[in-house]
């Protein structure tokens, strides 16, 4: 360093060097800036109006954090006219970097007015931007490595289906092989330390762990993407699989130094949150009851947000108070406020919007209710989303309870009410049924009188299934420690000849004297089962098909009218039982159904069976410590309503084709288990040839005689095998 020379001083104090003692104390310019924004885009006001938009600014950044007098600066400048007028922008200084974050996440793209749109952004980010070379050097492009079809497994030759079954430790992704044992396609020890659940069109299978979940699929089943969340317990997919909702019971708690993690400040003590299934990253995070809830439970009734067909929205229900709609991508709440609903109790997304013959868009609905409240009647209302406009609405008298059932393509909305007397002592159930489709949407009355225990709608039809009861022990009895006596009644639009005929939904049969709890309908609608669940004495299983083609004797009931009994058409098919069944699962293609005994229920022959849609059992597996066994979904259809019309013209074609390859797949199946059992009389006379060739070698080694083998004993060994082949199979319905 240089010596101080008192005799050569500098001129001026422009002259000095002071770039030794500036590399030496030099500091980052982000450290001790990163509290402080930039809000751009206010208005220019004169002195006059500073403080008035100052104190407007002020409740803006309110929820932020407090901010003292002294870091609030706007800086002003005389304009052309004399005039000392603000510059339009101005500085916020917070109390921490993390408040900083909260004001950019929240404030930034917030409307003033309908000309000035604020601006929010970090102070260190204008330097580090400002300082952006002009010339563009291009980044080094990295290599494109190809992922993995989430969607190979549609490809499968035979066309199966795949499940996911969870036993002990072990998880075990199968190939449904009918009538032979599920075939491995993957499966791993610990893959999962609670449950397994899909996504709703089956890219995804996700599993939960300690720390969060992680997603898994393609055809190596690598892991796709994983979702910190510690403590999770419940998921939800939005419609399209675009949006993951994870719930934990423990609160986020965000660590105070060197944390790397997902979470800022603003998701400290929320329970939910809403993350982007492409990116991983986290939209928003929110408390598991809302805070405006007066008396809030702490239950939770999951899902807690339900999402639009469209996934254009997700909403979740107050009760007594609102409804709050949030959009997507922004996470914000529609027009900035939730929807004030006094009463409301539950409200249900209709399953489809589509488009109109324009092809504009259509708005979503939504059905909420809400319950009796003095001299005010229930009432079931149809809102539109986001115009809020009231559509329809329908007044309810005598009303201890509603559930809201849309059918699977909108058209139709089933109310189930349940009412009292007037005297309160006697309780009943009947069925609103809002025709969605129709101009004015009519209400139709449906009256039953007795308890409506399950009800559930064709898929993709205007048929529904209900249970009744008028068990006395229905009110007072456990769920699970009776059985009650029920009767099953199907129901159909009855739609007229005539134009002016009045559609009206007409009972097809009610089935009495049963004990069946559930319904489970096929995914392809016409099949149907009827379950006796969870029941500690009774586990009946009853197969039924609403479009059997009857026999010509009972095809001949016809009615006024000239049209076929609909009576005629509902056949049971079959009936039986699984010990101890808790759960039931029909497979995507409508040909197949699970039953399983699981042992998060009981520990008695838990195990699954896989039976056709006819009712008959094709496969029985008991396992010791089973869990779990889902069915993987598919996709909607790419092919078009005319080819579908195409294939069910030629389906005897194609049904010809599959049996050949049936009767091919079982022919190799009885090769190979022939060639098992060889191999199996191989390995057993060559292990016997050993063991008889060492004890001669001991015996002539110890001087003992050795035996020697009779030709009686030669042909005591030989092995007669008869294998049966069912050549021809006929069955014949006897009247």
């Amino acid at each position: 360093m240089a010596r101080f020379d008192p005799d050569n001083l500098p001129k001026h104090e422009e002259d000095i060097d002071f770039s030794d003692i500036e590399e030496k104390f030099q500091l980052s310019f982000e450290e001790g800036f990163d509290n402080v924004v930039v809000v751009d885009n206010i208005p220019l006001v004169d002195e006059l109006k500073e403080d008035k938009l100052i104190q407007f600014l002020r409740k803006i950044f309110k929820n932020v954090g407090e901010i003292r007098d002294r870091h609030f600066v706007m800086p002003k400048a005389v304009n052309e006219k004399g005039k000392l007028m603000s510059k339009g922008f101005m500085f916020i200084e917070f109390e921490t970097a993390e408040q900083a974050s909260l004001a950019i996440k929240l404030i930034d793209g917030f409307k003033m007015d309908k000309t000035h749109t604020l601006a929010v952004n970090r102070f260190t980010d204008v330097e580090k931007y400002s300082a952006v070379e002009e010339e563009f050097n291009a980044p080094v492009e990295e290599e494109f490595v190809e992922k993995e079809h989430l969607k190979s497994w549609l490809a499968d030759e035979l066309s199966r289906d795949q499940m996911v079954m969870y036993r002990h430790n072990e998880v075990s992704v199968l190939w449904n092989m009918q009538k032979e044992q599920p075939q491995v396609a993957h499966s791993k020890p610990n893959w999962t330390e609670t449950y397994v659940q899909w996504s709703p069109l089956g890219s995804y299978l996700t599993t939960f762990h300690a720390q969060g979940v992680a997603l898994w699929g393609g055809e190596s089943w690598k892991k796709i993407i994983r979702f910190v969340h510690p403590g999770v317990k419940l998921i939800d997919y939005s419609p399209n699989e675009r949006y993951l909702v994870t719930w934990s019971n423990e609160p986020i708690v965000v660590p105070e130094d060197n944390y790397d993690g997902p979470f800022g400040p603003e998701d400290e003590g929320n329970q939910i949150i809403v993350w982007d299934v492409k990116s991983g990253a986290l939209l928003r995070s929110f408390p598991s009851i809302a805070p405006q809830a007066p008396n809030a439970r702490s239950t939770v009734s999951w899902p807690v947000f339900k999402w639009s067909p469209s996934e254009r929205y997700f909403a979740r229900v107050t009760p007594g108070s609102q409804i709050s709609v949030y959009e997507t991508p922004s996470m914000g709440l529609l027009n900035k406020k939730s929807i004030k609903i006094d009463g409301v109790v539950d409200f249900e997304w209709a399953p489809s919007s589509g488009a109109d013959k324009a092809g504009k868009v259509k708005d979503d609905m939504l059905a909420y209710w809400t319950p009796e409240v003095d001299n005010q009647p229930a009432r079931v209302t149809l809102l539109n989303i986001p115009s809020q406009d009231i559509v329809r609405t329908k007044n309810l008298f005598n009303v201890n309870d509603c559930k809201l059932h849309w059918q699977s393509q909108g058209d139709f909305l089933c109310v189930k009410v349940d009412r009292h007397t007037k005297n309160k002592k006697i309780t009943y159930s009947n069925l609103e049924i809002f025709r969605v489709r129709e101009k004015d949407i009519p209400v139709e009355v449906v009256e039953v009188k007795e308890s409506i225990l399950a009800f559930a709608w064709e898929p993709k039809g205007e048929r529904f299934a209900v249970i009744l009861t008028s068990d006395p022990n229905f009110t007072s009895a456990a769920p699970g420690s009776t059985t009650l006596k029920t009767s099953a009644s199907f129901y159909y639009l009855d739609k007229g000849k005539g134009k002016d005929t009045l559609q009206s939904f007409k009972v097809i049969k009610t089935l009495i004297n049963k004990s069946c709890n559930t319904i489970f309908w096929s995914p392809k609608g016409r099949n149907v089962v009827l379950a006796t669940l969870r029941s500690q004495t009774v586990w009946d299983l009853e197969f039924y098909d609403l479009d059997f083609e009857p026999l010509e004797s009972a095809a001949a009931k016809v009615p006024t009218g000239g049209e076929k009994d609909p009576a005629a058409y509902l056949q049971l098919l079959a009936s039986g039982e699984h010990y101890g069944v808790t759960d039931i699962e029909w497979d995507p293609s409508g040909r197949f159904v699970v039953t399983s005994a699981s042992v998060w229920r009981h520990t008695m022959e838990n195990g699954f069976q896989i039976w056709d849609f006819k009712g008959q059992l094709l496969y029985k597996e008991t396992l010791e410590k089973f869990k779990q066994l889902v069915w993987r979904p598919r996709p909607k259809t790419l092919l078009s309503a005319e080819q579908i019309r195409g294939i069910r013209k030629n389906l005897r074609e194609y049904s010809a084709r599959f049996d050949e390859q049936d009767m091919e797949s079982s022919s190799q199946v009885s090769s190979a288990e022939r060639q098992r059992r060889r191999q199996l009389l191989e390995d057993w006379f060559g292990w016997r040839k050993r063991v008889e060739s060492d004890l001669a070698s001991d015996r002539a080694a110890a001087g003992q005689q050795v035996a020697a083998v009779s030709a009686d004993d030669e042909e005591a060994e030989e092995v007669d095998e008869w294998i049966e082949e069912v050549i021809d199979e006929k069955e014949e319905i006897v009247a």
